[in-house]
């Protein structure tokens, strides 16, 4: 399937105005909402502007915007085999190897979060992602044996493996493959936005698959409003509203893509220094930050470190973080909501 890149994980709702069909609208007289969406990356895209100087139409949008996704694709896609990254992941070399400025910067971020997040948020856990049976490869998720498990850990380990630089990337060991399902949605969200700043708008919203960027106001004139969904596979209801304005926001959780067995519950969060799913109750995590490239990162760094330890960090360096949990000790599903100091002192 070359036309896909990640799996969806809309956590969210759009809440803003004039959404029920994707054709322009009027603001008055000095002002035309667009909309555009599509598919890409192997999830559905929507994007809303506003154009206060009616110089744009929805078919150029729709041009420029999937023109630049697919040279999204065409650097960061796992799922081409004719990608920058996977070219390199085919390589067994270990020679240093130039890279273009888009793969630069998602790596060179993908590094701080992974220094940052205690080395959770990790892009070369892709083959045990795929051991697990969650990744790319057409597998059953099943559990898979010790043994590999710590084979597929011997190729993993983003400090360990790899060395990262402005302009260059390097293989530490040879089998080491980087897979970038957990921030590539974000970049690319991140250079639609771009795309539309270089048209003159500044109010806007761009969505990728659940990652999103919101600018200035929505039609209405108000911070564009984000319903967080309630992490629970059989019932897609509103959890909490928030107020989002010129901010990324990523929602990460562990509730649509698992297995059971014996009684156990496995999901696809895998924990980097174990190699097996995470087993903490935190069931998601929503991130507001100055990008959808680091909210897509952080999501699943803090669902990987779950609400005690991503708590400690989030609050550290200032970050809007909101966790909710299973109750353990309810006799019905019941969950608890945690934000950090950020995200309550942003949505009061």
């Amino acid at each position: 399937m070359p036309d896909n890149f990640l799996i969806s994980r809309r956590n969210f709702m759009i809440m803003p105005a004039c959404l029920a069909a994707l054709s322009a609208c009027k603001l008055g007289s000095s002002a035309s909402v667009l909309k555009v969406a599509g598919y890409t990356m192997g999830t559905n895209y929507s994007i809303v502007a506003v154009d206060h100087t009616q110089s744009l139409t929805e078919e150029k949008l729709r041009t420029d915007i999937d023109n630049a996704l697919l040279n999204v694709n065409a650097q960061l896609s796992n799922w081409d085999a004719t990608s920058e990254i996977s070219r390199f992941n085919a390589s067994t070399s270990t020679d240093s190897a130039s890279i273009s400025p888009a793969l630069a910067e998602v790596m060179n971020a993908a590094d701080t979060v992974h220094v940052a997040s205690d080395g959770q948020f990790d892009v070369t856990l892709g083959p045990l992602i795929d051991l697990w049976g969650f990744g790319a490869a057409d597998n059953s998720a099943h559990e898979p044996s010790a043994e590999a498990i710590e084979a597929a850990l011997r190729t993993s380990g983003q400090s360990r493996t790899l060395s990262i630089s402005d302009q260059s990337l390097q293989k530490r060991v040879p089998g080491t493959e980087i897979y970038l399902s957990a921030i590539g949605k974000g970049y690319g969200v991140d250079v639609i936005a771009r795309k539309l700043e270089s048209y003159g708008i500044k109010d806007f919203m761009v969505e990728i698959g659940g990652d999103l960027y919101t600018a200035g106001l929505n039609p209405d004139g108000a911070p564009w409003q984000i319903g967080i969904e309630t992490p629970d596979a059989h019932d897609r209801t509103m959890h909490e509203v928030v107020g989002l304005s010129n901010m990324g926001m990523a929602t990460s959780g562990d509730y649509r893509n698992y297995f059971e067995k014996d009684g156990v519950r496995y999901s696809h969060i895998i924990d980097a220094q174990t190699g097996r799913p995470i087993t903490h109750t935190t069931a998601s995590v929503t991130v507001l930050t100055e990008n959808a490239m680091l909210a897509d990162a952080w999501a699943t760094a803090m669902l990987v470190l779950g609400k005690e330890r991503g708590l400690e960090i989030a609050n550290n360096r200032n970050m809007a973080v909101l966790f909710i949990e299973r109750d353990s000790n309810a006799t019905h599903t019941k969950f608890i909501t945690t934000p950090s100091t950020r995200f309550s002192e942003m949505q009061a």
